[in-house]
């Protein structure tokens, strides 16, 4: 992990900063940064992180109380009774909104409350109703409650918007209970107090498409290659660390990828990154399967994905599939004649060959995902049969 160096350093005191540092900047202002909360500091900005889970607590406004108060003017002998009710408190809401991928935002923060409702006054007087909060997350984001599996929203488009927690009405002030028999009432109702709760925030990306695949598969390189998107690239286990999306265009069609961290045999048990990142694809409509065609025997790493998926469940197992043999170009014609056959007999279907860095075998996977895109999303009602690839012979 890097920190920022101390201005200090050398001089006995260690570089990692206890305490906030104040960066004097141009025209007078300042940068307030903690060592504690940012690991990595770049060209004088904060590198931001992905974040696609947190775990905040909400709690809505107190209603406000009502007023005991009764008329008093001159030459008005019988003034009754004029205290006013008190003012609805604030509710905390979610609401979808443009410009955000990420919950960086809920990772220094996690408490929000909104206001209590003002009190009645005199002169049937009412309370302002308490400022409410407006939690702003990214779209695809889930809401769920403390136990993490009881979903309270899911936002998936933009200007969505969900009442987590209503405020607390506010309460009666004496004049409401005025009446024929009781012509001065002395009482007045507090407000109710406001609801409280721990929430989970998980964000789930929305694409068209995912990739899946064992670590080092050229799942990165595949995105880098037919997209704008820069994912980091190198040539050991897990170098995609967060989720990525890359817009994709072909014959004049665009598409949304997904890339995702690698799968390993017993992910859902924990291996490797686990496959907690499984749920950014659970909203593809296909998937697109590369297997690598330098490792030892292709119809294994295959099989080993695919049982992540079904032990994963939430419905993976069942989508559409394009299975393709990537790294065609570091391969003999006998090696990938023999992976080619391995990979066929286990996906039971013809796998595409092709190479992400020579862009061979691309533009043909790239319209097999559109045009599985196109089927998915025109033919709602018949979806394929779970579990057959889209594309391919059987």
């Amino acid at each position: 992990m890097k920190h920022f160096p101390s201005p200090l350093a050398g001089k006995g005191i260690p570089q990692v900063l206890s305490k906030p540092l104040v960066i004097p900047m141009l025209y007078g202002e300042r940068l307030r940064f903690d060592s504690s909360r940012h690991a990595a500091f770049n060209g004088g900005c904060a590198l931001m992180k992905f974040l696609d889970q947190a775990k905040i607590y909400i709690r809505s406004g107190d209603g406000g109380a009502g007023c005991v108060s009764f008329r008093r003017e001159k030459f008005i002998e019988f003034g009754g009774p004029d205290g006013g009710d008190g003012g609805r408190g604030g509710d905390v809401v979610a609401e979808c909104v443009d410009g955000l991928n990420t919950l960086i935002d809920y990772r220094y923060q996690q408490h929000f409350k909104a206001k209590t409702g003002g009190h009645g006054m005199g002169k049937n007087r009412s309370g302002a109703a308490g400022a409410g909060i407006v939690l702003k997350v990214p779209k695809g984001t889930q809401i769920f409650d403390e136990d993490n599996e009881t979903l309270l929203a899911d936002l998936t488009e933009l200007g969505d918007r969900a009442v987590l927690a209503k405020g607390g009405n506010g309460g009666f002030g004496n004049a409401h209970f005025k009446s024929s028999t009781n012509r001065a009432p002395r009482h007045a109702n507090p407000g109710l107090v406001g609801e409280e709760r721990t929430i989970w925030l998980r964000l789930k990306l929305i694409a068209d498409a995912g990739l899946v695949g064992l670590p080092n598969a050229g799942k990165s390189t595949f995105l880098a290659s037919v997209s704008s998107a820069k994912p980091k690239i190198a040539d050991y286990p897990f170098t995609t660390l967060h989720p990525q999306l890359g817009v994709v265009s072909v014959d004049g069609r665009e598409f949304v990828l997904a890339d995702i961290p690698g799968l390993i045999e017993g992910a859902h048990e924990g291996a490797g990154l686990g496959d907690r990142f499984l749920g950014h694809v659970e909203r593809c409509g296909v998937l697109l399967h590369l297997v690598d065609g330098t490792c030892e025997h292709a119809g294994k790493a295959y099989k080993t994905v695919r049982n992540e998926l079904v032990a994963y469940d939430h419905g993976l197992a069942g989508k559409g599939e394009i299975v393709a043999l990537n790294k065609a170009d570091a391969l003999m014609p006998e090696q990938l004649k023999e992976q080619m056959a391995r990979l066929k007999r286990a996906a039971k279907a013809t796998p595409l060959v092709m190479s992400a860095v020579t862009h061979q075998g691309v533009p043909e996977v790239l319209r097999a995902l559109r045009k599985a895109v196109d089927v998915v999303a025109d033919v709602v009602e018949a979806p394929q049969e779970l579990g057959a690839p889209l594309f391919g012979a059987k």
